[in-house]
């Protein structure tokens, strides 16, 4: 008994921590009842073939050549009223232009990257960035569809020299 006496009042005499409540953290969020489908003929998959150019289309650093447009058909959105396309961070994208790289090695073009812009054909999407910082267009959604435009292009970071050329980009949409 006199031990449970002595534990009570060291334990008084202990220095006690204050706490006080310095905020509250409010989460909030929304899960949508639908996304759209996306129609491509290969299950999302989307195949773009750039046109042959010449290395003097692409003399210098810069220089763009063989604008092709790819798309992005969307369907049964509900009641989404707004589409992006966000591209993916990968092992293709050049860290300092937020271009695509090209992956053929052997045979390759050199000094040549792959550029997508929108479908003003000058803006340019920066793949080395987050989402909402791309500047990939965001497209309203109309009768629960939407057709998504893009423009694939060469892009010289030098004289190009003649090869093929290959890359590939992962895409995510992102709908409102």
């Amino acid at each position: 008994m006199k031990k449970l006496l002595l534990v009570a009042a060291a334990l008084g005499l202990a220095p006690m921590s204050a706490m006080a409540v310095d905020g509250t953290i409010s989460i909030t969020g929304e899960v949508k009842a639908s996304t759209c489908l996306i129609n491509t003929p290969a299950g999302g998959n989307i195949a773009v073939v750039l046109p042959q150019v010449s290395t003097t289309a692409l003399p210098a650093l810069g220089a763009t050549a063989g604008n092709k447009l790819f798309t992005i058909s969307l369907t049964g959105c509900g009641s989404l009223t707004k589409a992006t396309t966000y591209f993916e961070q990968g092992a293709n994208i050049d860290a300092t232009t937020g271009y695509l790289k090209n992956t053929i090695t052997s045979g390759g073009a050199g000094n040549v990257l792959v550029r997508l812009v929108n479908d003003d054909l000058t803006t340019e999407i920066k793949l080395n960035q987050g989402a909402g910082a791309q500047a990939s267009k965001t497209f309203d959604i109309a009768a629960g569809k939407a057709t998504l435009n893009y423009y694939a292009q060469y892009y010289a970071t030098a004289q190009a020299t003649p090869g093929q050329v290959s890359t590939s980009v992962q895409y995510t949409m992102q709908y409102q």
